[in-house]
């Protein structure tokens, strides 16, 4: 339903940057895909992605534990095998290394994503994670937060012969805009450019240290990348424009037709009976169920993010 919003209720645009023998290999193999976590919808222009080459009911994530308890999102990726995490090393470790072998046979094609700095950017957190990285010595980063390196490196060890590559996604937004849920619910549109780059997993070391240091390199490249897309607005590459598919627009006729109908002939009677009390109580219902809907959109909002990182970043990886 959210990708329908994004596709077809607000047009929004998606384009990738990147060369024609990493496209063709979408959605044919098992895949760790990196994405920078700096904006409200990042997540969404994910998935709308795995949607236009046909991975998106196989696609997973090692996502914060606290989106375990959303309603509806969270209960459904539960039994979609999503690897939930508490980002807290010490404890996650056990939990993350079992659900990531849960995956090494998976049947379909997937895709797993990461977010390597483990929380959205905001200035706070960049500052802080600057100051980290100037005390152990890494280079500085400009756009991004220091990758955490634990969840990479263990995912793949884990997945290694199961997944064929890494692919690298960074994300940015034309006209210097920072959209967010509730504008694709008032239908703006917005355009996302996409650069991907496509690393055979033996490129990467299998040595843990080895590893941790050629994620801070694929960072540090992340960041002129970004600094070239404020310079000229383009990313590198060629640009290719996946055609949406109808099937999200279809499922959301279908269960509108399905729920809606029943709901709307419902709610004539009630007003219809002219019983203030069922009235009432009916108002009631749908006020609480837009307070809910309002919630579940302030879970994507960057200023009521957690305070993760603020304090984090100061301990040790």
């Amino acid at each position: 339903e959210l990708v329908m919003l994004l596709e077809w209720w607000s047009g929004t645009e998606c384009t990738l940057f990147s060369d024609e023998a990493t496209v063709k290999t979408f959605g044919k193999e098992h895949v760790i895909i990196i994405l920078n976590h700096n904006f409200e919808i990042d997540f969404l222009c994910g998935w709308t992605m795995t949607e236009r080459f046909g991975v998106l009911g196989s696609s997973k994530v090692l996502a914060k534990r606290e989106l375990l308890y959303v309603p509806l999102i969270g209960w459904t990726w539960y039994f979609l095998e999503i690897v939930f995490c508490k980002r807290k090393w010490e404890e996650d470790r056990d939990t993350v290394i079992e659900g990531l072998k849960r995956l090494s046979d998976y049947p379909e094609y997937m895709w797993f994503l990461l977010y390597c700095e483990g929380t959205r950017f905001t200035e706070t957190k960049h500052r802080i994670s600057m100051e980290v990285a100037e005390s152990k010595g890494l280079p500085k980063l400009k756009y991004h937060l220091l990758p955490r390196t634990k969840g990479f490196t263990t995912a793949v060890q884990c997945l290694r012969g199961t997944v064929s590559a890494v692919y690298d996604v960074t994300l940015n937004f034309r006209g210097n805009k920072n959209p967010s849920l509730l504008g694709i619910l008032y239908g703006k549109k917005y355009e996302a450019d996409m650069c991907v780059r496509r690393f055979p997993l033996e490129e990467i070391p299998q040595d843990e240290k080895e590893a941790a240091n050629w994620l801070h390199k694929l960072y540090q490249e992340k960041d002129a990348l970004q600094e070239m897309y404020n310079q000229e607005g383009v990313f590198p590459g060629k640009q290719f424009k996946p055609p949406r598919r109808p099937w999200t627009l279809l499922n959301f006729l279908f269960w509108a037709t399905v729920l809606l109908s029943p709901l709307f002939t419902f709610g004539f009677g009630v007003f219809a009976s002219g019983s203030p009390l069922l009235i009432l109580a009916f108002l009631g219902l749908v006020g609480a169920a837009s307070f809910g809907v309002r919630r579940l959109i302030g879970v994507t909002e960057i200023e009521k993010g957690s305070s993760y990182g603020n304090q984090e970043f100061k301990k040790k990886e």
